[in-house]
């Protein structure tokens, strides 16, 4: 028993594939044109075969090839298998989302929840009724959630991904001041001196008091007085919308509640970096049917949600 095992053990499975062949076509030069093979490979590949059953396979009958006894046997056995690695190897088909029945969960930050989180959420309901999306909160900042399976994507400005993650641009944004409809800051040409004295209202998952404005600012001899720093983008406009700071928030992706909000966006009198926001995932979530489909309704909701954003004016 021990010595059969360990034969087995050796076996060529592409055997397999061609033995399917030969009992397919019962003709060792049909069944080399069926694998892209030459006539006398094919001959030895049933010579390995006859080897390895102990089996003549396919013999000679007049100017024919008939299968043995045993080939006919284990014709049905060998299709099967065939069909079954064929199956296991072949690129997943396409989800149906109709069918689809998964929790889905997205890292990002409130203001990309808040732009794109309400479009995103009904169209997933009319074409996968049975996925449910789980958006996380401010508090896994920083966590290494789609290399520990945590999160199936991140969306927005990925600043620190491990190595092995994938990304992908959704749309190029740019930050722009907003602050209340009626503020000082409307009236008049905005230079850097009037942005950096007024008071600001900076928003920071990390509870940061400085950013690429600072940098600026300081590139010039400015400073800005920031006066409070909030964890959320939601509460730095509520604090906008009701005083005299200054708040900052992302062009495109800030746009819809910036308005719903009645605020005003003002264009930053600085040179300041893009921001380029992304969708990220793990590879092994790469290839999954479910995973595809998922980054496809985002992809395309994303860009619908800021498509055509009017610029910001004074």
């Amino acid at each position: 028993m021990d010595a059969m095992i360990a034969r087995n053990a050796n076996i060529d499975l592409n055997l397999l594939t061609a033995l399917d062949a030969l009992l397919e076509e019962q003709s060792v030069t049909a069944a080399a044109d069926r694998l892209g093979l030459s006539g006398p490979a094919m001959s030895r590949t049933l010579g390995r075969i006859r080897r390895t059953t102990g089996d003549p396979v396919l013999v000679r009958a007049g100017r024919h090839m008939v299968p043995t006894p045993r080939a006919l046997e284990i014709r049905a056995e060998v299709r099967r298998l065939v069909e079954a690695a064929q199956g296991v190897l072949a690129p997943s088909a396409p989800a149906d989302p109709a069918q689809l029945a998964r929790v889905f969960t997205i890292n990002a930050n409130d203001l990309f929840v808040t732009a794109v989180g309400p479009r995103l959420v009904a169209r997933v309901a009319r074409e996968a009724p049975q996925v449910v999306l789980r958006f996380l909160g401010e508090s896994y900042v920083d966590l290494p959630l789609l290399r520990d399976g945590g999160a199936d994507l991140e969306l927005g400005v990925i600043d620190s991904p491990e190595p092995e993650i994938v990304t992908e641009e959704l749309f190029v944004d740019r930050s722009v001041a907003v602050v209340r409809d009626g503020h000082p800051l409307t009236t008049g040409t905005l230079t850097a001196r009037r942005f950096a004295d007024a008071s600001h209202i900076n928003f920071s998952r990390r509870g940061r008091l400085t950013g690429p404005v600072d940098a600026a600012l300081a590139a010039r001899g400015l400073r800005r007085k920031v006066i409070a720093t909030v964890p959320t983008f939601t509460a730095s406009l509520m604090m906008v919308r009701d005083s005299d700071a200054v708040g900052l928030t992302s062009e495109r992706a800030g746009a819809a509640t910036v308005r719903s909000l009645g605020l005003r966006t003002l264009p930053i009198p600085l040179e300041l970096p893009p921001m380029t926001m992304e969708m990220a995932w793990h590879p092994r979530q790469e290839a999954d049917a479910g995973h595809r489909w998922l980054r496809g309704v985002v992809r395309e909701t994303v860009r619908e949600a800021v498509r055509d954003v009017p610029p910001a004016e004074v």
